[in-house]
């Protein structure tokens, strides 16, 4: 009430200034922050439950026999090859795996490369032959029309090396910020952020590891990077992919096989 509030008449000016230091400290700010020390942080926001939902999808993604795990980018590429080479490579499989089954991304590249898979010999070789090579893959029309494109400037502007910055690889015909993620992580061996595709879009929000749901991976991306620890960021794109492929699936997810069926805001209980 007002009226427990002493007046400050005819205290000496210096006293009010020290009144008004002893108010600030009672609501955070005083004492400490003039000793320079920093307001404790409040504590980061973190999904309920999400170290043990992680523990157990390691445990079912553990003997690694997803389509990721046998056919993914990682398995694509020549590793023999010069590493300029190979880079060419991971980011040309990355480019055919949009909107593709591992399977068929996997196929695909198998007959790139016995035609000698390196960025003079994409150059040399006309749209139609590029074609007939890489269908079924997703998009295949526009896809020969973006790999063209891109060596093109791989050849002009990085000497047939790829970027080796995401702002960079994005500028790239046919190239989005989850390839942009994985070409570091694979071929610049960087971690540059979370690598989120529709497997990665679709679990984390039935976890609810976003603190509201989004509708689009970029917006995935952000609100994971926002909290999860950055030592995690490599291993989550290829853990829920797989577990994505094999158990939580789009449609019909089997979550009576899941172990996080208990914990998990989206399961299906019995």
């Amino acid at each position: 009430a007002a009226s427990q509030v002493p007046s400050t008449a005819g205290i000496p000016r210096r006293s009010r200034r020290r009144k008004g230091v002893t108010i600030a400290y009672e609501s955070g700010q005083g004492y400490g922050a003039e000793l320079g020390a920093t307001e404790p942080q409040r504590p980061r926001w973190e999904p309920r439950d999400w170290q043990q939902q992680l523990e157990r999808i390691r445990e079912m993604r553990r003997s690694r026999d997803a389509p990721v795990d046998e056919m993914g980018v990682e398995k694509c590429y020549d590793s023999s090859a010069p590493p300029q080479v190979m880079r060419y490579q991971v980011l040309l499989s990355l480019m055919l795996s949009s909107q593709t089954k591992d399977q068929v991304t996997s196929a695909a590249m198998l007959r790139l490369r016995e035609h000698g898979l390196t960025v003079d010999s994409i150059l040399q070789m006309d749209d139609a032959t590029l074609a007939q090579i890489i269908y079924p893959v997703g998009f295949w029309r526009n896809k020969v029309k973006y790999i063209k494109q891109t060596t093109a400037i791989l050849k002009q502007k990085y000497g047939g090396d790829i970027p080796r910055t995401v702002e960079e690889l994005v500028q790239l015909p046919g190239v989005g910020p989850k390839m942009a993620h994985l070409a570091m992580n694979i071929a610049w061996d960087s971690v540059s952020g979370i690598a989120v595709d529709t497997h990665v879009h679709r679990i984390t929000n039935r976890l609810k590891w976003v603190k509201k749901e989004t509708r689009y991976p970029e917006e995935t991306r952000v609100a994971l990077e926002d909290w999860l620890p950055r030592d995690l960021w490599r291993e989550i794109n290829w853990l829920l992919v797989g577990f994505g492929q094999q158990t939580c699936l789009p449609v019909n997810p089997r979550c009576n096989e899941c172990l996080n069926q208990d914990i998990c805001p989206a399961a299906k209980r019995p």
